[in-house]
């Protein structure tokens, strides 16, 4: 029998109905999709994207996935970390799952991936971390209508250091069949100038590759502090593809949260 992580949040952060949920992920993405010269040359190696309901983020999020079209059948592989909102966990948590479901179908747990990570001391298995978590679920349909065939590597982040973060992404680096998706919101319900403001911090922060993000400022801090690490060692250049926060998009401007998208493309490695 193989186990399989169902979803936890469709019909609540986005359409439980498949067909109404691919309509509204192709349409995000297709608004999204730059015309073909503000394309990223080369592609994304990673991506840092927002994990809150669609009508809030979605836009945003599908920034960040327009920019895999030129590489859809090329990626075979995706890494995806998200923070733990629900149950606290030492380290980097794998789900114990053989698939995850979503309205759209179920996407293969990658084993190999697993098994190269598995005597990392960081790394833990937990079902129950992962059973209600919505930072990466939200991610899947946009993973399911921008690449073609791929095996997932999902990591729910609890408690760790960015070396310990960077130590995994490391190990499963690989090349350009290999995607990393970094899931994280900004800042959380402060009024629409304050957050706008302190995201913009926070944005100049993760483009000069700074890896001491607090969680005010970023959910996702941990993964993003690993991912940064690990991108100055691999010498990716980061780039904001979109910034807003929820007083733009579906909610009202006294208590917003903060969303950005962004790639990190390989890029030159200047000598110093």
């Amino acid at each position: 029998m193989h186990q399989v992580r169902p979803p936890a949040v469709a019909g609540a952060f986005y359409p439980g109905h498949s067909k109404t949920l691919s309509h509204d992920v192709l349409a995000m993405l297709a608004a999204a999709r730059p015309d073909a010269a503000a394309t990223l040359a080369p592609p994304p190696k990673a991506l840092i994207v927002p994990h809150a309901g669609y009508i809030y983020s979605g836009a945003t999020a599908a920034q960040g996935y327009a920019q895999l079209a030129a590489v859809r059948q090329t990626i075979r592989r995706v890494v995806l970390l998200g923070p733990v909102h629900r149950v606290p966990v030492r380290g980097l948590a794998l789900p114990g799952a053989d698939y995850f479901a979503t309205p759209l179908g179920e996407i293969e747990i990658d084993q190999d991936a697993v098994a190269a990570i598995g005597a990392l001391r960081q790394v833990v298995v937990s079902p129950v971390a992962h059973a209600q978590e919505h930072s990466l679920e939200v991610q899947l349909p946009f993973l399911q209508l921008a690449l073609d065939d791929f095996k997932l590597l999902p990591l729910a982040v609890g408690d760790a250091t960015p070396s310990e973060v960077a130590q995994v992404l490391d190990v499963l680096w690989g090349g350009d069949e290999t995607l990393i998706v970094i899931s994280s919101d900004l800042s959380h319900f402060l009024p629409y100038a304050t957050a706008q403001a302190v995201d913009s911090e926070t944005v100049q922060g993760i483009l000069q590759m700074q890896t001491n993000l607090n969680h005010q400022q970023a959910c996702g801090a941990t993964p993003v502090n690993g991912l940064l690490l690990a991108a100055r060692q691999h010498h990716l250049q980061p780039q904001l593809l979109g910034l807003c926060n929820s007083g733009d998009t579906a909610g009202d401007k006294g208590r917003v949260v903060g969303y950005a998208a962004l790639a990190f493309t390989p890029g030159e490695s200047h000598a110093h």
